[in-house]
């Protein structure tokens, strides 16, 4: 039986990149006009841009906060396919596809995130589509298509922004309808046969009322294959679209905006490289790393995921505006995850999520004078769903662990923050926050003999009764602050200092076995209070402080943003899962700790110079763009249990996915080119040896690599038609960006011991699991934009 989702639901580089000044990226300069943007071309011009990552539109040099802009135009100058790829030019960030997934992400900043895609483990950043938050990772790698702009946000935000967030935010938004009728078309065609098309239209309905919408077909080859199933791996088949109706605007005291969006992503698995022979078959390594060869098809991979969303702001005077955001969305992914792959039934993980979620913002804000002042509040009513087998077929007479996890979560929070200009020169901005954070789960564990489980299809029968039947709930309050202090010499430059605090809820180990909780009152039985005891964690809090400079400087032809950072982060939540032993049967458990504290210190430096104009010819001009990022995570304390006896390793452990260095440079010049324009870009980025995991593993963490794009469009006069050449990691660099271990390591070094064969030796399974996924390859494509 196929289970378908139903339809509801290197140093030198480092120095070199330094020596240039090198973020924004080259993607957030040059802005076309739009309605919440006003950059001037002739500025080197990244101070000039107008955000709204306080919620108001404010010029960037004025706002105490480190953010990173792109632009719409920048992102399609710069060839930008989904939101990963501001990855590398964005510092001390990781977005990336999560391991075996194209669309679930992965999200790191300033060494606060989550890699795990489970029920009851939330997100350490923020992503927030058109200012609706999204509460689960799946569905959650957006394309990038009629966007307006993107910010990412790094440290907490609790005191502006609906959902608290403990390492910083994404916001993705796209673009406002225009008054007057328009008509784009977009189409894109590239090596692996990369064909992709949108279609973008709008027009009014009156003078008060337009609507609009846009549709993408994304499609790619395979860059390997499934040498088991003949599938292609790494495959991209994604069909996307938006629609809008807005009411207002333009003038109007009231803006109301209506949109839906839907997503299907009807990609192959994307199956795993093993990274040692198998130990059992003597498969050996493939030579392709993008070829794989697991035999695990079922159910077919399939993510679907939509929502609706109103906005609505009302201006009740110049000074007094009432904003509402309300939202309904829902996803379901099928996915069969071969964590061995190999075609035998080794390790084999067929899963579903399933989730949805309804929240409201309204926010009151007020700007006169020397007042700024911002007052919100906000619920969220979120179901998070997650079905899976872990099935050992080759290791005890078709074994299969199957789990249901399902974990509801309600928050509330109410939220103010206000500046006061005390002078031109001198402003405070005082900020707060209280959460209430209930976590509801009902988990169940049943292990099955002879197949797998029936929900995926599976002929196993039930071995033994339940391992984990849990239900229960936890609240959790906390009030967290805000303090900023900002001192602009002149307009063009502002100094701040600030403090903020993150804070993400406690929970339920989805993945916890039941039986193996202690009996703590020693009454001969574990009682639900007992199990609950051992499978829930406490709250996470980072508390965040920051000191910054951002100037426009050499009369508008240098733009320089620094930033320094020190976060305390303590009651660390990690997730893992390990082999272990139930009833005298290995498998496979969840493990979750509060490991105790991380300590994170370190720099970052964005800047945008204009190395000249008119040299050349009449109106050409040549500027300089870049990113430096370092970061020094360490912890302080991380206790696990060893043996029984409580141990701190943390001398052994390393922070994941948090390169020490991320830096990255763009030299972008344009010309005139008969009545129009030629515009080139040449992207460098570099990131540091990164730890996939906290336990450092040497065949899966990936050393320091750097990438290198190009980029060369023509732009025909009025902007009525472009065309461009695009190349992606032209060097065709081979680098990792996650994978699955499931070897034996020193449970206090994590140092992996080797057989007598040089190989590791198994902990789960008798093929061994040491799996990578990687970036994509070299691409080449050529986009061709015509507007109607």
């Amino acid at each position: 039986m196929r289970y378908r989702i139903p339809r509801i639901s290197n140093f030198a580089l480092i120095v070199t990149l330094a020596a240039c000044a090198c973020a924004v990226p080259a993607a957030a300069q040059d802005q076309p006009k739009a309605p919440e943007q006003t950059a001037n071309p002739d500025d080197a011009g990244e101070g000039m841009i107008i955000v709204t990552a306080r919620r108001r539109e404010e010029n960037l040099v004025n706002v105490p906060i480190a953010v990173t802009a792109y632009s719409g135009a920048s992102l399609q100058q710069a060839g930008a396919l989904d939101i990963t790829d501001i990855s590398q030019t964005t510092p001390n960030t990781t977005l990336e596809a999560s391991r075996g997934t194209n669309s679930t992400l992965t999200a790191f900043i300033r060494g606060v995130g989550q890699q795990d895609p489970v029920s009851g483990f939330e997100q350490g950043v923020g992503i927030y589509l058109d200012d609706v938050y999204l509460n689960r990772p799946q569905a959650a790698v957006l394309d990038i298509y009629d966007v307006e702009r993107i910010e990412v946000l790094r440290g907490p935000q609790g005191t502006l922004y609906g959902r608290n967030t403990v390492g910083g935010a994404v916001k993705y938004v796209t673009r406002p309808l225009p008054q007057d009728p328009s008509l784009r078309v977009k189409a894109t065609y590239g090596t692996d046969n990369q064909i992709d098309g949108v279609i973008t239209a709008s027009a009014p309905l009156g003078q008060i009322v337009r609507v609009g919408g846009a549709v993408a077909r994304l499609t790619r080859d395979g860059f390997g294959k499934n040498l088991t199933n003949g599938l292609d791996n790494y495959n991209k088949d994604v069909w996307a679209a938006r629609g809008t109706v807005e009411v207002g605007g333009y003038g109007q005291p009231v803006l109301i905006r209506i949109s839906g969006d839907y997503t299907r992503d009807k990609s192959n698995p994307r199956g795993g490289h093993r990274l040692i022979p198998g130990l059992a078959s003597g498969a050996p390594v493939l030579s392709n790393v993008y070829d794989t060869r697991g035999g695990l098809n079922d159910p077919l991979q399939d993510v679907e995921a939509y929502g609706l969303a109103m906005n609505i702001t009302v201006d009740f005077s110049d000074a007094l505006t009432l904003r509402s955001i309300s939202a309904w969305r829902k996803d379901a992914t099928a996915t069969p995850i071969d964590f061995d792959a190999l075609p035998a039934v080794d390790l084999d993980v067929p899963g579903i999520y399933r989730n949805e979620q309804i929240s409201q913002e309204l926010q009151l804000m007020y700007d006169k004078g020397p007042v700024s002042a911002l007052l919100g509040a906000y619920y969220l009513d979120a179901k998070a769903d997650t079905l899976f087998d872990v099935r050992l077929f080759t290791t005890f007479n078709g074994f299969t662990a199957f789990t249901e996890a399902d974990v509801d979560t309600k928050t509330y929070a109410i939220f103010a923050d206000s500046t006061f200009d005390f002078t031109d020169q001198l402003s405070l901005s005082l900020g707060g926050r209280y959460t209430w954070d209930t976590r509801e789960a009902k988990i169940l564990r049943q292990n099955y003999l002879g197949g797998g489980s029936p929900v995926f299809g599976g002929l196993g029968v039930p071995f033994g009764g339940p391992s984990t039947n849990f239900n229960g709930s936890r609240t959790f309050k906390k009030f967290t602050p805000r303090v900023s202090l900002s001192f602009k010499p002149t307009p063009e430059h502002n100094l701040y200092a600030s403090f903020s605090q993150g804070f993400k809820g406690g929970g339920f180990d989805p993945r916890g076995v039941g039986v193996n909780a202690p009996d703590l009152n020693n009454d001969g039985t574990v009682s639900n209070d007992e199990v609950a005891s051992f499978l829930s964690f406490r709250p996470e809090k980072v508390d965040s402080y920051e000191v910054g400079y951002k100037g426009n400087l050499l009369d508008g032809a240098l733009y320089v943003a620094l930033a320094g950072f020190y976060a305390n982060y303590t009651d660390v939540q990690i997730p893992g899962s390990v082999a272990c032993n139930v009833g005298g049967i290995a498998t496979f458990c969840g493990v979750v700790s509060n490991a105790g504290k991380a300590e994170f210190k370190g720099l970052e430096l964005e800047t945008n110079a204009r190395l000249g104009r008119d040299m050349l010819t009449d109106g050409d001009r040549l500027s300089l763009s870049g990113s430096l990022g370092y970061i020094d995570a360490t912890y302080k304390k991380y206790i696990t249990n060893i043996g029984g006896v409580p141990t701190d390793v943390a001398a052994f452990r390393q922070v994941q996915n948090t390169p020490r260095w991320t830096a990255s440079g763009t030299l972008a010049y344009s010309t005139p080119l008969g009545a129009g324009d030629l515009d080139f870009t040449a992207t460098a980025s570099y990131r540091s040896k990164t730890y996939q995991f906290e336990v450092p593993n040497p065949y899966i963490d990936q050393k320091g690599y750097a990438l290198f794009d190009a980029n060369l469009v023509y732009t025909a006069p009025g902007k009525r038609w472009s065309l461009g050449i695009h190349g992606r990691n032209l060097t065709n660099e081979q680098y990792k960006t996650s994978g699955y271990t499931f070897v034996v390591a020193d449970p206090t070094t994590g140092a992996i011991p080797l057989a007598a064969n040089g190989y590791p030796i198994s902990a789960l399974g008798t093929e061994g699991t040491l799996t990578a996924f990687y970036g994509n390859p070299r691409q080449v494509f050529v986009t061709g934009t015509v507007k109607f």
